[in-house]
């Protein structure tokens, strides 16, 4: 009876060990948190600060990638608005100071006299459709200009989406019981399929149309608010590497031909890409855009930001 104690006890040193270990140094346990929204489909859930794997995620009150901030401008400041999907986001792997809406406040900041903000309204797969549902949610914060950060994949969105929230194990809803509990869900819960998922994502029609129509209903309210409305394109990596498809090449026609009638600015990351020395380098998987990448990106708004300021 006595070893058996023993042998527990040591059992069960060794696991809060490895609970404490895994917290502590890997962040594991704790992991951002969605919310499901009829509307948006789902946004990251207010009020996080959460350190994962050596990186810092901040969600601030307004589900923003962005420390706290107040609803309403300085009036001597230059206020920013960041929208788009992981790219602008940055996910889990990003650092809140690596991300691309912190990159430009830095180099904004270091040339301009007025205080600068940016806020970061994003989520990972987000298209026009959620976007422009958040900004008729929350709306512009009084932002003088609203950047709409895309990837080619976006001109193909479907509508809003809430069913994956809970879910898919990339948008949880809720803490895993344990560091421990978190490792041995990912390795042993099996994956279902979420009724109801595969019709939303086979979603018919003109998509890119469909998402034309939500850029202009997104230009129309910062034409309201005063805001000028900016739109960013990154490429995915093949079309860096090779080309883009014909239906990519046609999508991108369609969306460069749309801003210009609709007089947004447009700034189209593709040739700045193909420019670069070693453009594979800027990207960390065939979408999401490596350290390197970010800055590129930062440093290329925020000089159409200084032009036009």
């Amino acid at each position: 009876m006595k070893i058996l104690l023993i042998s527990l006890g040591v059992i069960l040193g060794v696991l809060l060990l490895l609970e404490g270990s895994l917290r502590l140094i890997f962040g594991l346990g704790q992991r951002p948190l969605y919310i499901a929204d009829p509307k948006i489909g789902y946004l990251l859930a207010p009020n996080q600060n959460i350190r994962r794997l050596g990186k810092s995620t901040i969600i601030n009150q307004y589900s923003m990638r962005t420390e706290d901030i107040k609803p309403h401008r300085e009036g001597n400041s230059l206020r920013l608005f960041l929208l788009g999907d992981s790219i602008a986001n940055g996910a889990w792997w990003t650092d809140q100071k690596e991300t691309i809406s912190a990159l430009m406040t830095e180099d904004l900041q270091n040339i301009l006299s007025e205080k600068v903000e940016v806020l970061n309204a994003s989520a990972n797969s987000w298209g026009p459709r959620n976007q422009l549902a958040y900004l008729q949610g929350f709306g512009t914060f009084e932002a003088q200009r609203v950047i709409l950060l895309m990837n080619t994949d976006d001109l193909f969105a479907t509508a809003p989406i809430s069913l994956v929230v809970g879910k898919d194990p990339n948008y949880p809803d809720h803490q895993p019981f344990s560091a421990i509990g978190e490792i041995l869900e990912r390795l042993f819960v099996r994956r279902q399929p979420i009724p109801g998922m595969a019709e939303l994502l086979a979603e018919k029609g003109d998509r890119v149309g469909i998402n034309l129509q939500a850029l202009e209903q997104i230009k129309a309210i910062t034409t309201q608010n005063n805001s000028q409305f900016i739109i960013a394109l990154t490429p995915l990596k093949h079309e860096v590497e090779r080309e883009p498809k014909d239906y990519e090449k046609r999508a991108r026609e369609r969306l460069k031909e749309w801003t210009e009638t609709h007089g947004v600015v447009f700034l189209d990351f593709l040739p700045i890409f193909k420019q670069q020395q070693n453009p594979l380098d800027l990207y960390r998987d065939h979408i999401h855009l490596s350290p390197l990448g970010n800055q590129l990106v930062s440093q290329n708004i925020s000089q159409l930001i200084r032009i036009n300021n």
